[in-house]
């Protein structure tokens, strides 16, 4: 049997959450905490499959707006599930980036996103990285203004190195999940050239299983950048 090729990096926007809640008649909450569940599972899978980085859209910027409630909820969630998390990440040698505008979080969050980034920092299997309060044209623009600052003109690599993902390769795959067939505000930049892959599943039932299709299917396509 062949050597499946697999993608040095793979990005995934996790929708489905609040549908697969109501779906079984529960509080969305108990979707997002499913979909928690799901996301350290499936982070612990993809590295194992021998992919070096991979992003995760945990909040987008547009998410900020939510009901305070249910923003409480996520916080919450946060709280909970990441300090013992970014433990199992160290053992594993998983270095942990979370990307996005973090000054739009709480003080409390930005602390611990802040001591699970150093506790990490010497892990070499691979990068996870957590795109949280992110929005893709916020990156953009951020980068601009960045340019702006220093007042020289940047060459597209010089444009890159001012982004959120400053030090990660763009991404080769870019899975959403939750029937949705767009983009949502994520890596704009980033993905110009990612294959794309949308399943209708909802993301707290994207299994192991689930996210191995998306990978054959990256197997059988042809990446040419444009050339013949």
């Amino acid at each position: 049997m062949a050597e499946r090729r697999v993608p040095e990096h793979v990005a995934v926007i996790m929708d489905g959450n609040g549908r697969w809640a109501k779906r079984r008649l529960l509080p969305r909450g108990a979707g997002h905490r499913a979909g928690m569940n799901r996301m350290i599972g499936l982070a612990e899978h993809v590295f194992d499959c021998g992919i070096k980085y991979c992003t995760l859209f945990a909040l987008s910027t547009e998410n900020l707006s939510r009901p305070r409630e249910e923003l409480e909820g996520l916080y919450s969630l946060f709280r909970e599930y990441f300090p013992a998390n970014t433990a199992r990440l160290k053992e594993k040698r998983i270095r942990l980036r979370v990307i996005g505008d973090l000054s739009l979080l709480p003080e409390d969050i930005r602390a611990l996103i802040a001591a699970g980034e150093a506790d990490t920092a010497d892990g070499t299997r691979g990068t996870l990285a957590l795109a949280i309060a992110y929005g893709g044209r916020q990156d953009i623009l951020h980068a601009v203004n960045e340019a702006v600052r220093r007042g020289e003109s940047v060459t597209m690599q010089d444009f890159s190195a001012l982004l959120f993902t400053k030090d990660m390769p763009d991404p080769d795959l870019l899975i959403r999940t939750g029937k949705e067939v767009r983009i949502s505000n994520f890596l704009l930049w980033q993905a110009a050239y990612s294959e794309l892959y949308f399943t209708d599943v909802l993301f707290p039932d994207f299994s192991d299983k689930e996210f191995d299709k998306a990978l054959e299917a990256y197997g059988k396509r042809e990446r040419r950048y444009g050339k013949v």
